[in-house]
């Protein structure tokens, strides 16, 4: 089953909520850092965290994104930022 890379982001502004968001992403994140997560996901993955993190969110006032990164071909790094060396991840900074 192949699982593509995606950038998961969100800004929840309840401490208990931003608290179950966050335990939810743990599960399926490989790599992030405060509130964003590089996630592989199949296609069910997709679904199933977008459905989860929906029971856990207020839509009026929180903010979630899913982002669907493209190949590691075409990451472009400026000043100090390295190059993606390792296939499994993407590094951001």
């Amino acid at each position: 089953m192949a699982r593509d890379l995606f950038l998961v982001a969100y800004d929840v502004r309840n401490p208990k909520r931003l608290r179950r968001v966050h335990q939810v992403l743990k599960e399926f994140a490989c790599g992030g850092q405060k509130s964003a997560f590089e996630c592989y996901l199949t296609n069910s993955e997709r679904k199933e965290l977008v459905g989860r993190v929906e029971d856990c969110i207020n839509l009026k006032e929180d903010a979630f994104l899913v982002i669907q990164l493209v190949s590691r071909d075409a990451v472009s790094t400026l000043g100090i930022a390295m190059t993606p060396a390792d296939e499994l991840f993407t590094y951001l900074g």
